[in-house]
């Protein structure tokens, strides 16, 4: 084992790993320092310094010890490196090392002159990288964490480049992933470096306010805490102002200066078990006013990425606003260290295999991987899918569905089966019918209506937000329809001529387009298509009464179970159908592009 004095610190630090582990880690830290060149780097540490620290953050995390030998060995291999490398590391250390340590390097190996491609692509690897072992990207956080810390030592046009990046990428990735501390600091050192001023600002106000916050938050834990005693629960509690980046995004979306903001405060309140974090939910509740619309129950409905905690809002002493979080110990420790929580130290357990078929988001990342996007594509996907908002929706059973902000009917069909994806043609929300392209909402329940005869369609490619819905439709319509134009684009009119032709085959609704004056077009309609909004692919049935074809005006009835009936505007029936004015809407039909659409129906 070593004498450095800095390893013999790390391991004060940590002493929770065991003999056998610090020979691993004293090993990796010796043969870094040894390897590394230059010994000392241009800004004056040692060359050991950089691969140190990151190993620090790895070990805060709980990781085990090849995590913490892969951190201090990650800056010695590249691309570069070859077979060679990587077969030394596997015969000093392990295979498992070995390849911990060349999966960093694939993350971070790539050059190339367009900066767009470098970045997707880069991210393509990284991600690839990820599903193979969560614990390369963790690694690879924690060294982005230790480079923007030292972001100052590096020239200044790339200061701001890396903050971006930063920003962009790496802290929701954090966020994503649920390493809650990696990902606020992320956060407030890349506001730091790419809108200076506003983080003096708000640095500074948070500064001047500390006096005054501190008395307050005092007052407000102690009222807590002696309310939750008088009920029996035993609670911890700890305070603090929000942090910078949070604040940053509420000046954004309120269009406030920093000192026009009042509520910049938080509470985390620690509880026994789950049924504890109700009853001081209730008690919270009881003390102060909730805010309306603020309460958010992740302990029911855990995110991706394992977080589970209860989210109030409350006008607290002198109508202060205060966040609080609720939460056990248990989900405190997966909140702080998210999916690293997986690979927790524990003593006798350090050598078990980890499975990661139990975390969500490594199952989404695979069906990306598998998704078939390239370049800007996949980098699209990534910040759609993985990177943005949350909804959280029901199935009628009560299954819970989390799909990306923005996502339709078309995505949640898709996430339970592709069959139920491919034959869609309606949707209900809370009971009633939704069109297609409608965005759906948290706690909705959602109930697919599908008919064997439905198929994807153009419409629903443009539609749908998540990368599996967009790959299997994108996969049905290459193999079922060549022709198809996928990307928005320029054409010439013999273009535009082709295409118009084209889609007048392939609406079938219309067995004769182009007759003599004097010949009437034929109509089958058991493949007609009615338009409702920029939706086509409804259930829908026709009116024995009326028989309506084009171009007759038309409207529509949304029947009980039996989707939507189709009626001449004209229809003699319409009248005699109970609830007529309450359950009819504007249809129209769905022509070619030559023909002329008739005038939109409204409510009779």
């Amino acid at each position: 084992m070593t004498d450095d004095p800095e390893i013999k610190t790390f391991f004060a630090d940590f002493p929770r790993y065991t003999e056998e582990d610090r020979t691993l880690i004293s090993a990796a830290y010796r043969y870094a320092s040894e390897r590394g060149q230059p010994a000392t780097r241009s800004s004056g540490e040692r060359w050991i310094a950089h691969p140190l620290r990151v190993a620090r953050i790895i070990a805060g995390l709980g990781l085990d010890a090849e995590a913490v030998a892969c951190a201090l060995l990650h800056g010695l291999s590249s691309p570069e490196s070859g077979d060679a490398f990587n077969k030394e590391l596997e015969t000093v250390f392990s295979p498992t090392i070995a390849r911990l340590v060349d999966g960093t390097s694939r993350i971070s190996g790539l050059k190339m002159r367009n900066k767009t491609i470098q970045q997707a692509e880069a991210i393509r690897k990284m991600f690839f990288a990820m599903v193979d072992d969560l614990r390369i990207i963790l690694v690879r956080l924690a060294d982005r964490l230790d480079k923007m810390r030292t972001l100052k030592a590096y020239p200044e046009d790339e200061r701001k480049r890396i903050a971006q990046e930063t920003v962009d990428i790496w802290a929701p990735l954090a966020n994503r992933l649920g390493i809650a501390p990696i990902k606020v600091e992320l956060e407030d050192l890349g506001l730091k470096y790419t809108n200076r001023e506003v983080y003096d600002q708000i640095k500074n106000l948070v500064a001047a306010k500390k006096n005054e916050r501190s008395e307050f938050l005092i007052r407000a834990e102690t009222e807590l805490v002696q309310a939750a005693a008088r009920a029996g629960i035993n609670i911890r509690v700890k305070s603090r102002a929000k942090h910078f980046w949070s604040i940053y995004q509420k000046m954004k979306k309120r269009n406030k200066a920093a000192d026009e903001l009042f509520d910049l405060l938080a509470m985390r309140v620690i509880c026994p078990t789950p049924n504890d974090c109700y009853a001081v939910l209730g008690l919270v509740h009881s003390i102060w006013k909730p805010l309306d619309g603020r309460f958010k129950d992740y302990i029911a409905m855990p995110k991706s990425n394992g977080y589970q905690s209860l989210h109030t809002t409350v006008m607290s002493i002198e109508g202060m606003p205060l966040e609080i979080q609720i939460r056990t110990p248990d989900m405190h420790q997966i909140a702080e260290s998210g999916v690293a929580s997986h690979w927790l130290y524990k003593k006798g357990t350090s050598k078990e295999s980890v499975s990661a078929e139990t975390i969500p988001v490594v199952n989404r990342l695979r069906e990306l991987a598998k998704s078939g996007f390239t370049g800007e594509d996949f980098l699209v996907q990534i910040k759609a899918d993985l990177l943005g908002d949350s909804i959280f929706v029901f199935t009628p059973r009560g299954d819970i569905i989390e799909l990306p902000s923005g996502s339709t009917p078309i995505d949640f069909a898709y996430t339970i089966h592709s069959a139920v994806g491919e034959k869609i043609v309606g949707a209900k929300a809370n009971g009633a019918i939704i069109p297609l392209s409608q965005a759906l909402k948290n706690t909705q329940v959602v109930e697919i209506i599908t008919h064997p005869q439905a198929r994807p369609t153009i419409n629903q490619y443009h539609s749908v937000r998540t990368a599996k819905a967009r790959q299997k439709i994108r996969s049905w319509l290459q193999e079922h329809d060549p022709g198809v134009v996928f990307e928005k684009k320029e054409v010439s009119e013999t273009d535009k001529q082709g295409e118009t032709q084209r889609q007048a085959v392939h609406h079938k609704g219309l067995l004769s387009l182009h007759g003599t004056p004097e010949t009437v077009p034929q109509f089958d309609s058991a493949v007609l298509k009615i338009r409702v909004g920029d939706t086509t692919n409804f259930l829908i049935k026709f009116a024995n009464c009326c028989s309506p074809k084009p171009p007759s005006p038309i409207i529509g009835y949304v029947s009980r179970g039996r989707g939507i009936i189709i009626h001449r505007t004209d229809c003699t029936n319409l009248g005699k159908i109970p609830e007529i004015s309450n359950r009819s809407i504007p249809v129209e039909w769905e022509l070619p592009p030559d023909e002329k659409k008739p005038a939109k129906s409204g409510k009779k």
